[in-house]
């Protein structure tokens, strides 16, 4: 038995080890893309069948989703014992997953704009079938000043909160980066209930008109946007809390915190484009 390099040359894991002389990472099989393949389906076609009221559709749409929310739980604890505990990304590694989150960021404000446009074109064109004017004649509108004003700064604020978090990481500051999570999540949550509270209030609904439409499409996928975000930076703050973030290796809550920037930049368009210049 000899050693090399602080490691034991017996076996498998001397053969593992001499024969890896790169820095990419050759993940083991796992069979979380087919059980990930087949939670989609049920979710696909339960969900088919319970809006055409099929027997047992609904029943198909649950286990799907279970299927799902299982199967991304499994696969992301196994990239966090990889990244975490046993060190296989590296360097190089660590570009693919920054690469694939700014392209899924990309896709998110493709997506989001989409729903802007469509509400920017129905109301500087208002067509005949909704009388030619905008709002459409008997559609109540919030008022911009309100509560939509009221919530406009607060993610903004707290991406400002997360770029504090970012800075205590960088500098080796744990709980001072714990501190700024928590702060981070609290005014996301105050954004949340906010729009709670709008939505409770608001003198329309998604089925009055393209108004009613493009109006709760638009400020619900970005809600949703921020629920999700929020999801994120809870589990960065558990890491976090755990140890699991360094100095050098931090990219899950980079992609969090990008991922941020994005929601509450993209807040300030629906505020000029739907609550103030839309509900002229």
């Amino acid at each position: 038995m000899g050693v090399k390099g602080g490691l034991h040359t017996t076996g498998a894991k001397w053969f593992m080890i001499e024969s890896q002389r790169h820095s990419y990472h050759l993940v083991d099989p796992s069979p979380w893309p087919i059980s990930g393949l087949l939670g989609a389906l049920a979710t696909t076609v339960g969900g088919v069948m319970y809006m055409h009221s099929f027997q047992g559709g609904a029943t198909l749409l649950s286990l799907g989703l279970i299927f799902l929310l299982y199967t991304m739980f499994v696969w992301w604890r196994d990239v966090l014992r990889e990244s975490t505990l046993e060190g296989h990304h590296t360097k190089v590694v660590q570009l693919g997953p920054r690469y694939g989150s700014i392209l899924f960021i990309v896709s998110e404000v493709m997506f989001l704009f989409a729903f802007f446009w469509a509400s920017s074109h129905s109301f500087l064109a208002p067509t005949v079938e909704i009388g030619g004017i905008w709002p459409p004649k008997g559609i109540g509108v919030l008022d911009p000043w309100e509560i939509p004003l009221l919530n406009t700064p607060i993610l903004p604020s707290s991406g400002a909160a997360v770029t504090w978090a970012h800075h205590a990481i960088l500098a080796g500051k744990e709980k001072r980066a714990v501190y700024a999570l928590v702060a981070t999540v609290s005014l996301a949550l105050v954004s949340t209930g906010f729009q709670g509270m709008e939505y409770y209030q608001a003198p329309s609904t998604i089925s009055d008109s393209i108004y009613g439409s493009t109006f709760f499409l638009a400020t619900g996928f970005h809600g949703f946007h921020v629920i999700i975000g929020t999801l994120f930076l809870i589990v960065c703050g558990i890491r976090q809390y755990l140890g699991h973030l360094t100095k050098k290796h931090h990219v899950g809550f980079e992609a969090a915190a990008w991922y941020w920037h994005f929601v509450d930049v993209v807040r300030l368009f629906p505020f000029v484009s739907i609550y103030w210049w839309g509900g002229i």
